[in-house]
């Protein structure tokens, strides 16, 4: 038995695996072919390229339920249209048994969509965003562990934390004069883009001269600079994007400062419960390689597989907005649609035999 497993095991995730790298490289010719007519400024051809390829981890995650039920359909309905899967039955391998090993074969899956969602997409978007921000609007722009920089002509910032909304926190201004020698210090707590011009608040500027430093302190301030809030706005990555890590230490910030963070829950629980949605794609593909599709070729299964696979995102979707308007409990809005599906495949599978 423990051979069937494995030949089971092998089977599922060739197919998952290459039904993965398919629909991901469809994926990255669309998303290129839709950049090159948002070409602009510096952005050409190779940055549109380059941008597309960081963005293939975050594509690939959000493929991966379709693509292990597509690899799933593929890979055991061959076996089944060949007949092995009857030979395993008949040497005393149950459906429900089949059923386990390609389930903790989809174990394997769980670990490979976390490393995808948690350790490759997160800093590919980063940079992603940041080349095609930098790229187009012509700024100098750094992101490093000291926050980001940003060059806004004779001037360098340095901005801690940017927020949704054209809302910066924790900026530092450094201006030089024409021979490259410190001139003013500028700190302000935050800022905000309100009626097309910056505003700072709590600030502490000091002047640098050859009779020393001299520190002044103001509430409020126009901030005259170049920046455009949009370039900061998408330095803000989206929440779908970050890492759960990173999107708990930004809901633990929200709530101490009181503000929404429904949003940002939302976003933690679908990091966490997408690589589980794995297992659940593969209970979905089970009945329908022992009942219908049994016998069919590959022609319908892709497509029961693209057609589930699309209602199943869909179903995210429409619950994850319905949820943020509705005011849903987070975890339910996120968890729903993966409960149906898996209480759908389980009910199917019981018919089936």
């Amino acid at each position: 038995m423990k051979i069937f497993s494995r030949y089971l095991a092998v089977n599922m995730l060739t197919s998952t695996l290459l039904a993965l790298l398919v629909l991901t490289a469809v994926a990255g010719v669309f998303a290129f072919m839709g950049q090159l007519g948002d070409l602009a400024g510096g952005y050409g051809v190779l940055q549109a390229l380059a941008y597309v390829l960081m963005t293939l981890p975050r594509r690939a995650y959000e493929l991966f339920p379709t693509a292990v039920l597509l690899g799933a359909l593929l890979g055991l309905g061959n076996l089944a249209s060949n007949s092995e899967l009857v030979v395993m039955r008949a040497s005393g391998m149950s459906a429900m048994r089949i059923t386990a090993a390609v389930l903790r074969a989809g174990l394997v899956l769980v670990v490979l969509a976390t490393l995808i969602g948690e350790v490759l997409a997160p800093p590919g978007e980063e940079y992603a965003q940041n080349l095609r921000s930098t790229s187009r609007s012509g700024y100098v722009t750094l992101e490093s562990r000291n926050g980001f920089w940003a060059r806004d002509q004779s001037s360098f910032i340095n901005i801690r934390r940017v927020l949704p909304g054209a809302r910066l926190e924790n900026i530092s201004i450094y201006r030089y004069n024409r021979r490259g020698e410190l001139q003013t210090v500028t700190h302000a707590a935050s800022a905000e883009y309100v009626n097309g011009e910056w505003l700072l608040h709590n600030i502490e500027e000091s002047h640098i001269s050859d009779s020393g430093v001299k520190t002044q302190k103001e509430a409020r301030a126009r901030w005259d600079s170049v920046l455009d809030p949009g370039l900061l706005e998408t330095l803000a990555i989206d929440p779908d994007n970050l890492a759960a890590l990173s999107l708990y230490r930004y809901v633990k910030y929200l709530k101490q400062n009181n503000l929404d963070a429904s949003r940002y829950q939302l976003a933690f629980w679908i990091k966490l419960i997408t690589p589980l949605s794995t297992l659940v794609m593969l209970l979905v593909a089970m009945p329908f390689v022992f009942g219908p599709l049994r016998s069919s070729s590959a022609g319908p299964r892709v497509l029961i597989g693209v057609l589930v696979g699309l209602g199943f995102y869909l179903m995210n979707q429409a619950l994850s907005y319905v949820g943020l308007v509705y005011g849903l409990d987070p975890l339910l809005s996120a968890l729903l649609p993966s409960v149906l599906f898996a209480i759908g495949g389980g009910v199917a599978l019981m018919r089936v035999h």
